[in-house]
């Protein structure tokens, strides 16, 4: 379980590491601005706390030897489908998110599906692991896909159809890298373009709305509308320098809905414009070639298949949340990693990263 030797650490991947932690520092000070004319502390406290515990999480996993959590793959894949049948039953948030998402256990309150997605990442890669020989047997396949689909459906019992487009993109990505044949790809392609049109008559008003609004941004300026044209507003008027942290107009007036979470990005673009913007996703970028990096390395089909997954889930959440606020993709309530507001997904985030940190080290070879 642990087996770590000091040599390890020569392998040990620290521009990964210091790029999360400058990401977080740089998501604590936009967070500030976002938050200062709410009059509460909290939203820094809770994410300060959120950073601390991950960091915790981080060593543990980075001394843990991942072969375990392979070993413990079906325990943690039914307590994910625990936790998501907990959330249906005893779940709350319709009133206030639109989706029952949330538990509460004393004072804690959680989004249990951001958990759900690093133990299916686990429990999937080491599902398709035991099943690799076999894997474009249309029986093996149908098992995989059963094993994958039932958290997704549980979600979207929810509703939640942001968080189970997450999921739907991180086992595609992991089935492709897995080597699944291309003829599967082209009828799972065909497959969802023929279910478009009973999937739009499933929608609700808001979610059909939203898709509307993406068409044609000008349709409901001070309804539907209105955050989306908000959010571009505020980046545009930031330009290249910005108009200075904590001056924004946009934030500091509260112009911008949910500038906390979603549309933090048009937060951090109206204060330091272009320049910040394009900063953040340097730094993301170098963030994703090393996760790219540790995957092609790993020695195993496992540990690869785990850096897969946890980046794929990076690259959705990055490019819907910068896209929808610069209006290239549809609103979703999709975070932005290390920025938004929000401590069980900043936890995860750095889990996931601890995850990809230990398959780095305790690989047995290195290639530079």
């Amino acid at each position: 379980m642990f087996n770590l030797k000091l040599k390890s650490f020569k392998k040990f991947d620290f521009v990964l590491l210091f790029t999360m932690i400058i990401l977080c520092i740089y998501g604590l000070v936009i967070l500030k601005s976002a938050t200062l004319s709410f009059e509460t502390n909290s939203y820094m406290k809770s994410q300060s706390i959120a950073i601390i515990i991950g960091l915790l999480a981080i060593l543990f996993l980075v001394l843990l030897d991942y072969e375990f959590l392979g070993k413990m793959y079906i325990p943690i894949y039914v307590i994910c489908n625990a936790l998501l049948l907990a959330v249906l039953i005893f779940g709350f948030g319709e009133d206030e998110w639109g989706a029952r998402s949330w538990l509460k256990i004393g004072p804690i309150i959680f989004q249990p599906a951001e958990f759900v997605k690093i133990g299916l990442i686990i429990s999937l890669a080491k599902f398709i692991d035991n099943n690799k020989e076999q894997m474009n047997e249309p029986f093996t396949l149908l098992k995989i896909l059963g094993f994958a689909g039932l958290p997704v459906l549980l979600i979207l019992r929810q509703p939640d159809a942001g968080t189970a487009m997450v999921f739907i993109f991180f086992i595609a990505m992991m089935l492709f890298v897995a080597g699944i044949k291309w003829k599967y790809i082209g009828m799972a392609l065909l497959s969802g373009l023929a279910a478009l049109p009973v999937l739009w008559f499933r929608l609700d008003q808001y979610q059909k709305d939203r898709i509307f609004d993406f068409l044609e941004p000008e349709r409901n300026p001070i309804g539907t509308g209105y955050q989306a044209l908000q959010g571009k507003i505020a980046i545009g008027s930031g330009k290249v320098f910005g108009r200075g942290l904590f001056q924004g107009v946009f934030t500091q007036f509260n112009y911008i809905p949910e500038k906390q979470t979603d549309f933090i990005f048009a937060v951090l673009v109206e204060e330091l414009g272009f320049i910040g913007g394009v900063g953040l996703i340097g730094l993301y970028l170098l963030l994703m070639t090393r996760l790219v990096r540790i995957a092609k390395n790993s020695n195993d089909l496992f540990g690869s298949l785990m850096v897969i997954g946890i980046a794929a889930i990076f690259v959705f959440h990055i490019w819907e949340n910068i896209g929808m606020t610069i209006g290239l993709m549809p609103i979703t309530g999709i975070p932005l990693p290390f920025i938004s507001h929000g401590g069980t997904f900043m936890l995860v985030n750095m889990v996931g990263l601890g995850i990809c940190l230990s398959v780095g080290i305790h690989r047995e070879a290195l290639t530079y």
